[in-house]
C-alpha cells in the first residue's frame, strides 16, 4: 500500500531540521520502504516540511513509520497526515 506522508515543520525549526537531517536520511535508508521523498519549501526556498511516499503493508505500519522518524521525535512538525495514495503517472 503506497502512503504519502505530508508533513509541515513548526515556524522557526529550520535548525532542528537541519541537525537531525543525516539521522533522518539513515533512518529512510534503513527501514527501506520509502518510494520517494523530499522536502516541502516555503517562499523563500527554505525546507519548511516533507512529503514522503511509504510503500508499506497497511496504515499502521506507516503510522509507526511516521512515529520513529527522526524528525517527528526531535519536535519538528507541526503536523503530519497521513493518507493512503495511488501512483498513476
Amino acid at each position: 500500500m503506497l502512503v504519502a506522508l505530508i508533513a509541515k515543520d513548526k515556524p522557526g525549526a529550520l535548525q532542528i531540521r537541519k541537525d537531525t537531517r543525516e539521522e533522518h536520511l539513515a533512518y529512510i535508508k534503513a527501514t527501506g520502504v520509502v518510494s520517494q521523498a523530499g522536502p516541502l519549501l516555503d517562499d523563500a526556498g527554505e525546507m519548511a516540511g516533507s512529503l514522503v511516499i511509504l510503500d508499506v503493508a497497511d496504515m499502521d505500519a506507516a503510522q509507526g513509520w511516521a512515529e520513529n522518524d527522526p524528525y517527528a521525535k526531535a519536535g519538528l512538525f507541526e503536523s503530519v497526515e497521513l493518507a493512503a495514495w495511488k501512483k498513476v503517472v
